[in-house]
């Protein structure tokens, strides 16, 4: 099975920067884990995005799997991440 690159995207980046240090860790260790399987059995779709959830923070992406890349789109409390 072949890894997937990960891209954030500028807000993403700016989003993730934000939380709080442990927070931070946990998402990441989460984004590390999309680029082996972007598909994990939690995922959820939203239009052409996917949403995996990590406690109460949500990361919204892109898979692109043709070029086997994963776009980090956003990333935020659940409370905030859909409005």
């Amino acid at each position: 099975m072949a890894c997937y690159s990960i891209l954030w995207k500028p807000k993403a980046e700016k989003e993730l920067r934000a939380l709080p240090k442990t927070t931070i860790q946990a998402i990441v260790t989460t984004v590390e884990d999309l680029a082996i399987n972007p598909y994990p059995a939690d995922t959820k779709t939203a239009k052409s995005y996917f949403r995996v959830r990590t406690g109460n923070y949500r990361i919204i992406y892109e898979v692109h799997n043709q070029e086997l890349i994963i776009d980090i789109i956003e990333v935020g409390h659940r409370k905030d991440i859909y409005r």
